[in-house]
Formats: structure tokens, sequence, C-alpha cells
């Protein structure tokens, strides 16, 4: 975890006010925010997701709070120094926390709860304010969270840097002869030993298993000629992710896998340039979706062209066809097309890009060229 100092310019204490007023933008009359992205994001707490209720109340017109087992206060007093003057309010195990926090938003006739809230929180929630709409907050907040301050800008740079150092290191474990398990192995600890506090993932996709972008690891053994999906991510100390892929090849690869990887190279280059203000989402997947498809692809690139990310991997905004969202400077996504040929091979490349007033900035910055190791 970062220190105070960090914290504070992470987790500013005008998030909160941000989040009332577009609450009462949507017509709600208070949030409800349990343990997950959202929550930190607000306060600066990372609080683990148990039976016992941890929950933010922000009601539209009244005091927020922070509501926590009183066996956690000192730890969420401590991380949510960057929400300055939020309340911590503890209860006891004989307490009923429901009916604590439902009587800081009495009268309230509408109420947003988190995207991720259990299922059993929100029952709780149903029975303790009867008269309440339950809605969902996402988008009320991720409207918020998609536009990455500075503080956030930067937090993403050095995840991007430290998945970028695992990736130079690729020719140190990826040869013929070891399991895709044994080389994510090697990947985890370097994932940690660069600069994450977490692995969230590990994807190695050997041959034939390169063509499913969501494989993990398997005892396939490496082959000589096998190209390499490795897709990695991470979150760093900070609270920020990382995720970018690279395609390797153990020694030299079948000529067609060439030619793709090709094809894939020019449309994600085409589409890093192409990020600007004002492009659509839907248009920016279309750039590269269009190059693929003309070079006889466009039924192997099978995902939309990237996610955003920040304190979660995959969050807005969501750079796929139908989507008419305009990009605004600060938001942060990935730009990853791929090309999957299943029982032959299959590629992707993916780089982080933050759109800025005058286009685009890439995060990643290892080569995106075919990496071509040693048997």
């Amino acid at each position: 975890m970062s220190d105070g100092g960090e914290i504070s310019a992470l987790y500013p204490a005008q998030r909160l006010h941000f989040a009332r007023e577009a609450a009462a933008r949507a017509g709600l009359d208070a949030l409800l925010v349990c343990p997950g992205a959202d929550l930190r994001y607000l306060t600066g707490y990372d609080a683990l997701p148990f039976e016992r209720l941890t929950c933010l109340v922000l009601p539209v017109s009244g005091e927020p709070c922070l509501l926590v087992p009183a066996l956690e206060q000192p730890v969420a007093a401590a991380s949510a120094a960057g929400a300055s003057g939020l309340e911590i309010v503890a209860w006891n195990e004989t307490d009923d926390p429901y009916a604590i926090a439902a009587a800081r938003v009495s009268g309230a006739k509408r109420v947003g709860l988190d995207n991720h809230m259990w299922v059993e929180k929100a029952a709780e929630f149903r029975r303790v304010l009867p008269d309440a709409e339950q809605d969902l907050a996402g988008g009320v907040l991720s409207a918020l969270r998609q536009l990455k301050t500075p503080a956030e800008a930067e937090a993403l740079r050095r995840a991007g840097a430290a998945i970028d150092r695992v990736h130079a290191r690729m020719g140190e474990w990826l040869r013929a002869g070891r399991t895709e398990r044994e080389v994510g192995r090697d990947i985890a600890d370097a994932i940690l030993a660069e600069g994450h506090e977490r692995v969230d993932f590990v994807i190695v996709a050997a041959g034939p298993n390169g063509a499913s972008p969501h494989h993990d690891v398997s005892d396939r053994t490496i082959e000589p000629g096998d190209p390499v999906v490795v897709d990695i991510g991470g979150t760093t100390r900070d609270g920020y992710c990382s995720d970018s892929t690279r395609v390797y090849a153990v020694g030299e690869p079948p000529k067609e896998f060439l030619e793709l990887y090709e094809v894939l190279l020019n449309a994600q280059r085409a589409q890093v340039e192409a990020v600007r203000p004002g492009i659509t989402a839907e248009q920016l997947d279309a750039v590269g979706r269009d190059m693929i498809a003309a070079a006889g692809y466009g039924d192997r690139f099978i995902h939309r062209t990237g996610h955003g990310i920040g304190l979660e991997t995959h969050e807005e905004p969501y750079i796929v066809a139908g989507s008419s969202r305009p990009l605004e400077p600060g938001m942060a996504f990935s730009i990853e097309p791929g090309i999957y040929l299943p029982g032959r091979f299959g590629a992707r490349i993916e780089d982080i890009v933050i759109c800025t007033e005058s286009g685009g900035e890439r995060l990643n910055r290892t080569d995106r060229d075919l990496v071509v190791l040693p048997a």
C-alpha cells in the first residue's frame, strides 16, 4: 500500500462531494457502497468483503459516514485518511448495522446500491428501507471513475512500466521444453518482484492455445516454432492495475502466422494512433476491425477492442461496436485487437492508452513487433 501522501492525492476528499452531486442529478436520495473498487475510489479504504457489513452511507442531503464493524474501525480510519472529514461509525456484534445505515438516510425514496454489492446485503437494505426503490449506482460512479486525475494517470504509468519490466524479461523463462504452467509461475513471481502488490492474471498460451483469448496456463509443453501469447497484469501497491499482451515465438514460427501478425500489428498501431477526444468507442473499434476484415480475418477477431482500466482491470469505458460514447481526456483503456485460428494459433497485441487533449498516450513501451526467442 502507498503512504498517506499518495493516498491523499489519489483519493481526494472532493470525490464524496462529486458523488453526492452526481447522485442528485440521477434522482437518487443516497448511495450505499460496500467493499470494492467504488468504495476505495470514494474513500481510499480497500476493505475486504466479509459477511459483516462495511458500507459508505452517502445521503444527498446530510453527512456521509463509513459504517464498519468495531473490530475493523482502526484500519478503516487509517485507510480512509484521504477522505478528510468522513465520519467512521463502528457497530458492535449485537447491533443491526443495516438499521444504523437506514437511520442515516431516513425518508429516502430512491437509493443507489453499488453494482457489486452482495445480494444478501441488498436484501437486508430492502428490509430496513421498505419504501425506498433500489437502483444501481454504477452509472453514477463509473461516470466519475472513468475520467482519471493526473495523479491516477501517473499511477497507471507506474503500473504500465512495472508490467513492461516483466515482458522485457520473457527470454529468461520462455523456451521449448517447458510447460505453460512452469513459465506462468516464473512470470507471476516477476510481477510481484517488479512492483505489484498482487498478481491478477497470467495467460501463457502456446501454439493452438493461443487461439483461445482467455486461456490461462496448462501443462502443454512449449514446442519449437510455437507462437506464444503472453497476457499478464497485476495491481500495484497504490491500487492501480496493469494489463499488457505481447506475442513471442520460440524459434521460427509458420509463415502464415507471420502474415497474420503483420495484419494485426498494423491494425493495433492504427487504433492507438486514432485515439483522440471526440472519437467514439465504436469508431475506434472499427479502425482496427475494418483493417483485419479487409485482410480476410474479420470473423477471427471475436471480441471488443478494449476495456477501461484503473482500480479494476475491466471498467468503463469499453471500446466496442455499438457504443457511441465519445472519448474524453482522462479516459484510460486497453487497445487489444486479436486474430484467432482455432486449432492452430492466435495473436493479440495490447497496450494501455490514456486519451489526452492532443491524442493518445501509450503507457506500455515494450516493442510490439513479434519477439522471436531461441528455441
